[in-house]
């Protein structure tokens, strides 16, 4: 029987189309099914930025199918954490949930040689998120 995830997050940015695209696959990719992982923006673009999907791509993760989402109140609501990377106060806050704010280049025009630092930044700030995750008390855990 599988065990439910420890934690939800969303990750939130302007277009959905970069940084939140990269972290909600490196979230997925690390911490597989022990979390729940969304990601949404503000004013959604129309595809996932090529660059990201390029440099995601050379660190064995494909996010070529993700598709922009628009940022939803029941979204929020349903995650634990919430991760916003530059949407400003677009994000709906509420009580109970943890938001951290991940200043992070935006990746939009850029080419994948410039992407490359913003994906390795996102990459080291979502393995501190995992093991801040792994070391919370969680329901149904000693």
């Amino acid at each position: 029987m599988p065990s439910a995830p420890l934690a939800s997050v969303l990750f939130v940015c302007v277009h959905n189309a970069g940084r939140s695209q990269m972290a909600a696959g490196f979230l997925s990719h690390l911490a597989g099914d022990r979390v729940e992982v969304r990601s949404a923006g503000s004013l959604p673009g129309d595809q996932v930025n090529p660059a990201a999907v390029e440099a995601m791509k050379e660190v064995g993760i494909d996010i070529s199918a993700a598709e922009p989402k628009v940022l939803t109140t029941e979204a929020v609501q349903a995650s634990d954490y919430v991760i916003t990377m530059g949407c400003g106060d677009a994000c709906p806050v509420f009580p109970g949930k943890k938001y951290l704010d991940w200043a992070l280049e935006d990746p939009a025009g850029k080419g994948v040689a410039s992407v490359r630092p913003i994906r390795d930044e996102i990459r080291t700030r979502v393995e501190a998120l995992i093991a801040e995750i792994n070391a919370e008390p969680h329901a149904g855990t000693p």
